[in-house]
């Protein structure tokens, strides 16, 4: 139910994040099918072949193979994945927790759109992302801005009446991201910010 509603949001429906507390704000999941301003400063990082992790409709996956660059977009909803395809993008549908091709050879991994929030344990996925990295790799990770209290949500998709099953959502400040980092088994993170947007290099 999940991918349904969020692929509903994909093709403009109004759906919304709702959370325990009945707080509800609005999934605008469209505006990842656009260029978003500050992208640039991601995709110029990446230089070999990269895996977007929770890739959406697939932009950073098809701007990449535009480039040139050995790209490959993982996400959990067959309709994100179908139209990176579409777009000419090479998507996969995975659970970056789950069997991910490269392991261990991926020059880049993105962490676009806040998706250091994927499984509500940003300590468990930079971990795992650490086995997806290649010696001498990075993960790129946009956060929110410094100030922002880290946290994590229980949360579900919901349209109208109809609603998705909760899951955990992690919300992480970039603040806390070089902690982070060294208790997930990265030496270095080198933070910016870009266009409103935060980011930070972990290697």
């Amino acid at each position: 139910m999940m991918g349904e509603l969020y692929a509903d949001s994909l093709a403009g429906a109004a759906t919304e994040i709702e959370y325990v507390d009945g707080t509800r704000r609005a999934l605008e999941a469209a505006r990842w099918l656009e260029p978003i301003e500050g992208d640039e400063s991601v995709l110029a990082r990446c230089a070999g072949p990269t895996l977007d992790v929770g890739s959406g409709p697939g932009r950073l996956t098809v701007a990449l193979a535009r480039r040139g660059v050995p790209a490959l977009g993982i996400d959990i909803t067959p309709h994100a994945v179908h139209l990176t395809r579409r777009a000419g993008g090479f998507a996969l549908l995975r659970d970056v927790f789950g069997d991910v091709p490269g392991s261990g050879a991926w020059a880049t991994v993105l962490l676009a759109d806040g998706n250091i929030g994927i499984g509500g344990d940003p300590s468990a996925l930079l971990r795992r992302v650490r086995e997806l990295v290649r010696p001498g790799g990075e993960a790129v990770v946009e956060a929110e801005p410094p100030g922002t209290r880290s946290r994590v949500d229980r949360v579900r998709l919901r349209r109208g009446g109809t609603v998705g099953g909760w899951f955990g959502w992690a919300t992480v400040s970039a603040a806390d991201l070089v902690r982070l980092a060294l208790d997930s088994g990265f030496g270095t993170a080198d933070c910016w910010w870009e266009a409103g947007r935060w980011f930070a290099a972990l290697r």
